[in-house]
């Protein structure tokens, strides 16, 4: 992969607010990572010497936190549904159509909660787990990272 690949990435990545970037190619394997409070990011290519550090650190704006967010969360017992990949998240499968779950569905390991977009591909995600949905944490058409919490589900 050429730097200049590797600046569009990271770009990309100041663009839609993203911390951390994998790519994985038949014979290569390349990680970026954003440090938090300007710092510097990682930059990782297997096929090469490892590089700390990058000649311009890239500039990281502070995330605004949401008021809810500054509240310590309660244990509840609830489940995070978790987006397995980064895109863009939908409730339903078309704009006409119905959402998949609403608050107070009741959900089954095979239940497809939503889609997301990755690159042109619409990625059905299941549920995973039994029980009653009780929060949407996203809006629809928002973009979503890796891992990051979509629903909130109280185990059956």
């Amino acid at each position: 992969m050429e730097l200049k690949d590797i600046k569009a990435i990271i770009d990309l990545m100041k663009k839609n607010s993203i911390t951390e970037f994998e790519l994985e190619e038949k014979d290569s394997k390349l990680r970026l990572k954003r440090g938090i409070n300007g710092g510097v990011p990682a930059v990782q290519n297997e096929d090469a010497a490892p590089i700390t550090q990058m000649s311009a650190p890239v500039p990281i704006l502070p995330m605004p936190v949401p008021p809810q967010a500054a509240v310590s969360p309660v244990n509840t017992g609830e489940i995070d549904i978790k987006s397995p990949m980064i895109g863009t998240f939908y409730r339903s499968p078309s704009p006409e159509a119905a959402s998949y779950v609403e608050i107070g569905t009741e959900v089954s390991p095979e239940t497809v909660v939503c889609i997301i977009e990755a690159m042109k591909v619409m990625n059905e995600i299941k549920s995973e787990v039994k029980g009653v949905i009780t929060q949407m944490l996203l809006e629809n058409g928002k973009p979503v990272e890796f891992g990051q919490p979509l629903f909130k589900v109280r185990p059956a």
